[in-house]
């Protein structure tokens, strides 16, 4: 992430770093439109992480692309709902 890109803190993060993932999980990528800073990824992470299973979202607005490590493959759609709650859209999986 570009120093100082964030609306959130001066450190450029809204949320914690990625997690080791787990035994049994499983880790999925996405393409998300529209993030364009700390503030944008805390709001898509906080939106998936609320999904059934989900154990870390890591999300980067340079890229446009999203983490997300669960217990179980997650539902496109109901990823797409949440990116789309937080106010951006899914492009689909990597």
């Amino acid at each position: 992430m570009a120093e100082n890109s964030s609306c959130c803190t001066p450190e450029g993060s809204c949320h914690s770093g990625g997690t080791a993932v787990q035994a049994g999980e499983v880790t999925a990528t996405y393409q998300v439109t529209g993030m364009t800073c700390g503030h944008c990824e805390g709001a898509v992470s906080a939106e998936i992480g609320e999904l059934a299973g989900v154990s870390s979202v890591q999300a980067v607005a340079a890229t446009g692309l999203v983490t997300v490590t669960s217990k179980a493959p997650l539902d496109e759609e109901a990823v797409r709902a949440a990116v789309d709650e937080a106010g951006y859209e899914l492009v689909g999986r990597v």
